[in-house]
């Protein structure tokens, strides 16, 4: 069905649910659970959720050379299409919005619906910044790293609302949740590229947009609502959590919106 030969499908992989398919792309440094974690039973109540866990993510090996969009984008529709699936939407978070557009345009076949949430089509200069010293941190520092992603992640509103107790809970909780492959994670966010790919989406697109990210800006996500054909936009006042600042709010966004197109 799908116009390019997919690989065998050798990530680890969570399925859930039943129903229409839909398959999840994770963010860096992160892993299935920690990213769709808090709405993962939401998003299986009506679908078939099958999510991969990149290299040195979950259960899957960490990479010894670069990762590459092209390689991550046929290991998730190759999952989806192991578990069953001959179509299905796909949601992408953050990393998992190149992966999923990347999907997208190289398997227009199989991809009914897309979401994507705090993402990017490439890096701008605050992100180029951001990367090496997010891959350098998990490397040599993850508690002063926990402190960085929670300064970078967390959304004003959320962030201020913390008295101090809960600041270095959060900041604790971000370093333990660190996956061993976040370098290469880092490294490929700050390369990837979709530009390209934007015009190819066929996919009816859903672009939320976490308004008070720091990691990816609002003017990033509008650049994706435009390039895409007939995407939609909507807002989420989060960082670059919504999993933790509103994650009922989130699921409803992506579940309304599938109800819709598929």
């Amino acid at each position: 069905m799908s116009a390019r030969t997919l690989p065998e499908a050798t990530f680890a992989r969570t399925v859930l649910g039943s129903g229409p398919g839909l398959v999840l792309a994770h963010g860096a440094g992160s892993s299935i659970d920690n990213t769709y974690g808090p709405i993962l039973q939401g998003l299986a109540a009506h679908h078939t959720v099958v999510g991969i866990d990149y290299p040195g993510s979950g259960d899957t090996p960490r990479s010894t050379t670069p990762l590459s969009l092209d390689d991550l984008a046929d290991q998730l529709v190759a999952a989806g299409v192991a578990e069953g699936l001959e179509t299905f939407a796909v949601s992408g978070y953050s990393l998992g919005g190149l992966v999923a557009m990347r999907a997208a345009a190289r398997h227009p076949e199989r991809v009914t619906a897309l979401v994507l949430t705090a993402t990017l089509p490439y890096r701008d200069n605050r992100l180029a910044l951001a990367t090496p010293i997010w891959a350098k941190l998990a490397e040599t520092d993850r508690e002063l790293l926990g402190k960085f992603l929670v300064m970078m992640a967390m959304g004003a509103d959320a962030l201020e609302a913390m008295p101090a107790e809960q600041l270095q809970q959060a900041a604790a909780w971000a370093a333990a949740g660190v996956v061993d492959g976040t370098p290469e994670h880092a490294e490929l966010a700050g390369r990837a590229d979709v530009r390209d790919d934007l015009a190819h989406v066929k996919a009816p697109t859903l672009v939320i947009s976490t308004t008070q990210d720091w990691f990816t800006s609002t003017r990033l996500h509008h650049q994706i609502a435009d390039g895409i054909p007939g995407a939609q936009l909507v807002e989420i006042p989060t960082g670059h959590l919504p999993m933790v600042e509103r994650p009922e709010e989130w699921q409803k966004l992506i579940t309304t919106f599938l109800a819709q197109h598929q």
